[in-house]
């Protein structure tokens, strides 16, 4: 999941056709008079699925708060850099490896019409911030900017170098996968978000520690703390982080804090 990478990208895409029903996985945790739903979002979607209904709708509008990953400005704005980056490393972008492999992403699920405007998250901020909801990120887009500054050289996946072209059956391949994934999220079905996240973290231990152990436990931090005060609140964040052995459901049960399936 090239989160901020793609989701930034991922502009052009193919009509919608007709919505047909979808049941993504939503979890909650509650006490006396606190309840916060952790809802799994796919980052960019094709349009086709009618996924905002039955308890993904019920928990949204029973929550005063929505939070998201991060909440990314609209429109043209100046994206402050992390202090804690030297001079030198402001002027580095993320490494060709990492930016070819994010391409290869990008270009394979626009070819299945996937577009980050019909994504989860960005439907969901839609109407938070159409009812009246507070939005708000778990992380600033500039903590984001300073994790991917933190990337391994080596891609997570077999990426081509710098100008190669693409071997056309590894795109094929690849837009595949991420139909099988968008297929996977509509039914609810985790199963290829754990195999994705073993393959990830085979290959890249480091970028898996970065993406998803440490930030899955900073936000478990945040759930608990946010469980002290009363109300109802809308968690999204990708499907990849409420899976595995180092999920943030994981992350919730060691702190002593149960989560339930809603579907």
């Amino acid at each position: 999941m090239m989160e901020l990478l793609m989701a930034a990208a991922l502009a052009a895409g193919l009509p919608a056709a007709p919505a047909e029903k979808a049941d993504p996985a939503i979890f909650e945790v509650s006490d006396g008079d606190t309840t916060i739903y952790l809802f799994g979002t796919f980052h960019a979607l094709d349009g086709r699925a009618d996924w905002f209904n039955e308890q993904v709708k019920t928990a949204f509008d029973r929550s005063g708060e929505l939070i998201l990953e991060t909440v990314i400005p609209e429109g043209p704005t100046r994206i402050p850099m992390p202090r804690s980056i030297s001079p030198a490393a402001r002027r580095i972008t993320p490494t060709a490896s990492y930016l070819a492999t994010t391409k290869m992403a990008i270009n394979a699920g626009r070819s299945q019409g996937m577009k980050v405007s019909y994504g989860a998250d960005m439907v969901l901020r839609r109407e938070a911030e159409h009812s009246g909801k507070y939005v708000e990120g778990l992380e600033t887009l500039e903590s984001q900017l300073a994790m991917f500054q933190q990337m391994p050289a080596a891609a997570p996946a077999q990426a081509p170098k710098a100008g190669q072209p693409v071997d056309d059956g590894k795109m094929d391949a690849l837009s595949n996968a991420m139909a099988e994934m968008q297929s996977a999220w509509k039914r609810g079905d985790q199963r290829i978000f754990v195999q994705m996240l073993d393959q990830l973290n085979r290959s890249s231990p480091e970028t898996y520690r970065l993406m998803f152990t440490e930030r899955n436990a900073r936000w478990a931090d945040w759930v608990a703390a946010r469980m002290q005060s009363p109300g109802n609140v809308f968690v999204a964040v990708g499907a990849g982080h409420l899976v595995g052995k180092d999920s943030l459901l994981v992350r919730l049960a060691e702190m002593g804090i149960e989560s339930t399936r809603m579907n």
